[in-house]
């Protein structure tokens, strides 16, 4: 891109963020690039502070990914660009609330979200069609982290 409108410099922090630090630049899967480069970000939360820092930086993530997607699209021209991938973080960090520091768990955590991310079942699906803007990136991320975590809670009850 040249036009001056539509170019952002990979360096700008908008960017940086946007992309959770360049990976979802990744020429294959930026959604599961993302959503990996999340997973330690969110185990370091939780070894640090719990579910209560992990929480906050999710809601942190939301607010900044709010931010850090509009300065994207407004400066790409892209509605919902794939290598966006901040919403994938905020989303990936709601199962890893309940997973503790088993590695099962995370992995499970992992799948059901990128699964749920990538289905899109109602209601996902229809926030993904119909909610325009950064918050329509961001909110269908959120509203699959919260299936994956139903279904991880789901699981763990019935593995106790």
């Amino acid at each position: 891109m040249t036009d001056k409108d539509t170019y952002i410099s990979k360096t700008h922090p908008a960017v940086i963020l946007a992309t959770w630090f360049w990976s979802g630049l990744s020429p294959k899967a930026p959604g599961t690039m993302g959503s990996l480069a999340a997973l330690p970000f969110g185990y370091l939360l939780m070894q640090l502070g719990g579910q209560e820092l992990l929480l906050g930086g999710i809601v942190v993530i939301f607010a900044v990914g709010l931010w850090a997607t509009h300065i994207y699209i407004s400066r790409t021209a892209k509605s919902d660009p794939g290598e966006v991938v901040i919403d994938e973080v905020a989303g990936q960090w709601i199962p890893l609330l309940i997973a503790g520091s088993n590695p099962l768990l995370y992995i499970l955590a992992f799948a059901l979200f990128r699964l749920f991310d990538i289905w899109k079942p109602w209601p996902i699906c229809w926030l993904d069609g119909h909610v325009k803007g950064a918050f329509g990136v961001m909110i269908d991320d959120i509203v699959a982290g919260l299936f994956a975590l139903v279904v991880l809670a789901f699981y763990m009850d019935n593995m106790a």
